[in-house]
C-alpha cells in the first residue's frame, strides 16, 4: 500500500481531520516532514482541508539552518502552500534561560507553531513523528523511570491551546517515508545534528536501540504495540479515576483557591492504582502550578491517607500545600502567601552601586566602551547574574522594585510581552522564592532586568553600539 493510502485510512479512522480544516504543517526540511507536507497535500482535495507550512530556523547551525529555510519554503511554494519561516537565536535564548537546548528549541518551536495557527485561524498543528520517534520515546522513558501514563507514548491526536495536535505518520515507519521521498523526487535536508551523541534521544537511536535489536530483531514494533495497548488502558484508567474523584471527592473554593477533602476509608477501599491516579488528579487541581505528582510523595500521601487508626496528622507537601487528617477526614489545604515585600531605590545614573536588603543583593551599574569588556557575540549574552545594555537606549533614572501584581515584560528572544508571574511558573521558581527577584526598569517603566531571572529584548548590544550599560549583582548576607 502507498504512504498516501496509509495516511488517508489513518486520517479516516483516527478522525484526525475533516472537511473545512485549517491545518498548520510543521516542516523541519528533513524526510519526515517533508514527507508529511506532500502527503497531506496529495489527500487535501479528498478531505477538503486547507494546508500551510510552518518551519523554524533555531539558529543553531547559520549556513545549514538557512539552506532548509530555503528549501522548505522553494518546495512549498512548488505545490502552491503558503510558508511561514520563523527565525530564532536559540544559542542566545539558551544562554540568557539557562534550559537545555532540545528544552528551548522545544519551546519555541511550540510557541511559533500556535502563534502560526492562531495568525491563520488553523485549528490542527500537523507532526511528522513516525514510528521509529515513537519507539525511541517508550525506551526514553523507560531508561528515565515512568509509570503507565509514560509508557502510552506520543498520542497520535491531543488538543493543547485549543488547537489539535495530530501525527499522521505516528503507525509509519522511517523506511517507508524514505522510499516515498525517493519515489517522489521530494527534496529533502539531512540535519548534521542528528548524528551528535551528545543528545539522549540520538544515543537511544543510534546505540541503544541497535543494540537491544540483536536480542529482538522487532524491537521498534514491540514498542509501538506496548505504546498501543498502555494508551488505550491509561485512557481508561483516567476514565476511572475522574469517576472515582467525582464521587469521592469534596471541591470547595476558599478566597479564589480550591480546596480538595476525601473520607479516607472510602478512599483506602480503592486498588492501589487507582488511588494512586486520584492523588495525583487531587495535586492537579488543587496545586496546578508546580508538578508535584512524583513517585514518593504520592506514596507518603497515600500511606498517610490509608493508615489505620485515624489519628490526626499534617503532611507538608509544599511550602504552599498541606494534608491534614482529621480522624477520617482528609483535606488538601492550600496556604496564603504573606504579601510581597515592598521598597524601590532609584538609580540616577551609570557609575552606582545600590544595596537591596530586601533581596539579599547588591546591584551595581557602570556605563564603559565596547573595547573595554571585549564585547565577542558569545559574551553579549551574559549570564543570570550580569546584564548588558545599550547605553544610549537605557532611559534614566531607572528603578530597582519588588515585583507586583500585572508586571509585564518583553523577554529577549519571545515576541511579545509576557506576566512575570508566569516567567517564575516556566522557571518553576517557589512562590517563596520570588520576592528574592528585584525588578530593574527604565524611565518609562519598562522591566529591563530580573537578576536570576532574565532580561528583556529593550537596548540589546548590536554591531553599532559604541557605550555599553553593565549591570550586574552580587548577594549578600541578610
Amino acid at each position: 500500500m502507498e504512504l498516501a493510502d496509509k495516511v488517508e485510512n489513518v486520517i479516516s479512522r483516527d478522525r484526525l481531520a475533516c472537511e473545512g480544516d485549517r491545518i498548520v504543517v510543521a516542516v523541519s526540511g528533513g524526510p519526515d516532514s517533508m514527507a508529511l507536507l506532500h502527503v497531506l497535500f496529495l489527500l487535501a482535495p479528498k478531505f477538503r482541508f486547507e494546508l500551510m507550512a510552518c518551519h523554524i530556523n533555531h539558529g543553531f547551525r547559520p549556513e545549514e539552518s538557512e539552506r532548509e529555510a530555503e528549501v522548505v519554503a522553494a518546495f512549498a511554494g512548488r505545490l502552491g502552500i503558503p510558508c511561514e519561516i520563523g527565525r530564532f537565536d536559540l544559542p542566545a535564548y539558551i544562554a540568557e534561560t539557562g534550559l537545555n537546548a532540545q528544552v528551548a528549541a522545544r519551546e519555541k518551536r511550540y510557541a511559533y507553531l500556535h502563534e502560526t495557527a492562531e495568525r491563520y485561524g488553523a485549528n490542527k498543528i500537523a507532526l511528522a513523528h513516525h514510528a521509529d520517534d515513537q519507539a525511541e520515546t517508550v525506551m526514553m522513558r523507560v531508561l528515565r523511570g515512568t509509570g503507565p501514563s509514560g509508557l502510552s507514548g506520543m498520542a497520535v491526536r491531543r488538543t493543547e491551546k485549543k488547537v489539535e495536535l495530530i501525527r499522521p505518520f505516528l503507525r509509519i515507519y522511517k523506511s517507508e517515508i524514505e522510499r516515498h521521498c525517493d519515489v517522489s523526487g521530494i527534496p529533502v535536508c539531512r540535519d548534521s545534528s542528528n548524528v551528535s551523541r551528545k543528545y539522549f534521544r540520538n544515543v537511544v537511536r543510534l546505540d541503544v536501540l541497535p543494540y537491544l535489536q540483536t536480542y529482538n530483531e522487532k524491537l521498534p514494533e514491540s514498542l509501538n504495540r506496548l505504546a498501543e495497548m498502555m494508551r488505550a488502558e491509561d485512557d481508561w484508567m483516567e476514565a476511572e479515576t475522574k469517576a472515582r474523584f467525582d464521587e469521592l471527592v469534596a471541591l470547595e473554593r476558599k478566597e479564589g483557591r480550591v480546596e480538595c477533602s476525601l473520607v479516607a476509608n472510602r478512599f483506602a477501599a480503592l486498588p492501589v492504582a487507582l488511588q494512586r491516579r486520584l492523588i495525583k488528579l487531587i495535586l492537579n487541581y488543587v496545586f496546578s502550578e508546580n508538578d508535584l505528582a512524583d513517585y514518593e510523595r504520592i506514596e507518603t500521601i497515600r500511606e498517610a491517607i490509608v493508615r489505620e487508626g485515624g489519628r490526626s496528622l499534617t503532611l507538608d507537601l509544599h511550602e504552599r500545600l498541606k494534608l491534614v487528617r482529621e480522624y477520617d477526614t482528609v483535606s488538601f489545604v492550600r496556604q496564603r502567601l504573606s504579601d510581597p515585600v515592598r521598597y524601590a531605590y532609584e538609580i540616577t545614573g551609570p557609575a552606582t552601586v545600590i544595596s537591596v536588603p530586601e533581596a539579599g543583593m547588591e546591584l551595581a551599574c557602570e556605563l564603559v566602551g565596547t573595547a573595554a569588556i571585549g564585547l565577542t557575540p558569545a559574551r553579549r549574552r551574559t549570564g543570570r547574574s550580569e546584564a548588558f545594555f545599550d547605553g544610549d537606549q537605557v532611559l534614566f533614572p531607572l528603578t530597582v522594585r519588588g515585583r507586583q501584581p500585572g508586571d509585564r515584560m518583553e523577554p529577549l528572544g519571545l515576541k511579545g510581552t509576557k506576566k512575570v508571574k508566569d516567567m517564575f511558573i516556566d522557571e518553576k521558581i517557589p512562590p517563596s522564592a520570588r520576592d528574592q527577584f528585584p525588578l530593574v526598569l527604565d524611565a518609562a517603566g519598562r522591566v529591563l532586568w530580573i537578576p536570576g531571572l532574565r532580561r528583556s529584548a529593550h537596548a540589546v548590544v548590536a554591531d553599532t553600539t559604541t557605550r555599553v550599560l553593565v549591570m550586574n549583582v552580587r548577594h549578600v548576607e541578610r
